[in-house]
């Protein structure tokens, strides 16, 4: 760092305490600590709605590098850089923060970003060591305390909280102008997910997370990625339920994919750990065809709980939870992973073509 920075704390629930050094807001934070074994995007991660209510560990080593982006939008009102309007994350934890930053399209360092934002950080810590105790006792609530901040007395948890309510559009949004329209369920979508759909040269209706889309006329609903437990969506998923008594097209990604489970009767569960990052390999289930996937996601389908219309998609070849599911005769189809991914691998970006033909 180019000034003296204070010392912090990082305190889990568990009672695990890492030393370290405060950047960013200089104040204490708490949430669900997770960690991403992502090696880059470390801008679209923070500003990915997905990640609210949670402290992000990177555990990739060198983190703040190549800076971050001025915020443009494109002809769309859309952020360019970003896939939100905001950073979503309470806190950030890394292992060795670059003060010194270099690229052609930085205008401002991390660290000044964080401070824009209101977003404390801590570095200097041992991120494997971190990462290592969350793989094996699972994601945990913590807090980060800066030296002269006093310690939150009760820890937020956002499993408890419908985190919907906090990252979905209060109102419908329109884009594009194409022949036809797609109602996109707005869980706290990213922007690249915007970005693909318009690219399909389609009309999106960005509607509230629990809006009866029922009174708009379109040609395929598509269900975005969000935070948090399903559990607590149950108007969401009572109107994905009503439109899965039509034909019309139905995509989801990541929260999608477990809506739509619950919609169609599976029950969902919370992972240990979660799966976070931009190289968890999926493969497609009856085939030898394997995927490097972008994900975020704290909670998955438990695919045992399926009925008999419903066939497993994909798999994770990691721990072997589910990826993704489908309708056997119904053109209704879902994912857990992120073929929009921004950044990272773009393997399964021919979903939305698949989506397209459909409409």
């Amino acid at each position: 760092m180019s000034e003296k920075s204070k010392k912090a704390i990082l305190a889990l629930s568990d009672g695990s305490v890492f030393e370290g050094y405060s950047f960013g807001w200089n104040d204490a934070c708490s949430g669900e600590v997770v960690f991403s074994t992502a090696m880059v995007g470390y801008p679209e991660s923070l500003t990915d709605p997905s990640y609210s209510g949670q402290i992000l560990c990177a555990s990739y080593p060198l983190i703040g590098n190549y800076g971050v982006p001025a915020d443009e939008q494109d002809e769309n009102g859309i952020s360019r850089a970003f896939e939100s309007e905001k950073i979503w994350v309470k806190g950030l934890i890394i292992s060795d923060y670059s003060a010194s930053f270099s690229h052609w399209d930085a205008v401002r360092s991390l660290d000044a970003w964080l401070k824009e934002q209101k977003i404390p950080g801590i570095y200097g810590i041992d991120t494997r060591a971190l990462t290592k105790l969350l793989r094996e006792k699972g994601s945990m609530l913590g807090q980060i305390i800066p030296e002269g901040a006093g310690a939150q007395s009760v820890l937020y948890d956002p499993g408890v909280e419908n985190q919907l309510e906090i990252v979905s559009c209060r109102e419908p949004i329109f884009y594009g102008d194409g022949s036809k329209t797609v109602v996109l369920v707005d869980c706290g979508v990213k922007h690249n997910i915007l970005r693909c759909l318009l690219g399909l040269g389609v009309r999106v209706v960005r509607v509230p997370w629990d809006y009866d889309f029922s009174t708009v006329d379109y040609d395929g609903l598509f269900i975005s990625n969000g935070p948090g437990n399903p559990e607590l969506c149950g108007p969401a998923i009572a109107h994905i339920r009503e439109a899965m008594g039509e034909d019309r097209p139905i995509f989801g990604i990541c929260m999608g994919n477990q809506l739509l489970a619950r919609a169609a009767g599976a029950s969902t569960y919370k992972l240990k750990y979660g799966h976070r990052g931009h190289n968890q390999p999926v493969r497609m289930v009856g085939s030898k065809r394997c995927f490097v996937t972008s994900q975020n996601h704290g909670y998955a389908v438990d695919d045992k709980t399926l009925g008999p219309d419903w066939d497993a998609w994909f798999v994770n070849m990691n721990d072997g939870s589910n990826e993704g599911i489908r309708h056997r005769s119904k053109p209704f189809f879902s994912v857990q992973f992120h073929p929009e991914a921004s950044s990272g691998p773009t393997d399964t970006r021919y979903l939305f073509d698949e989506f397209k033909s459909l409409l």
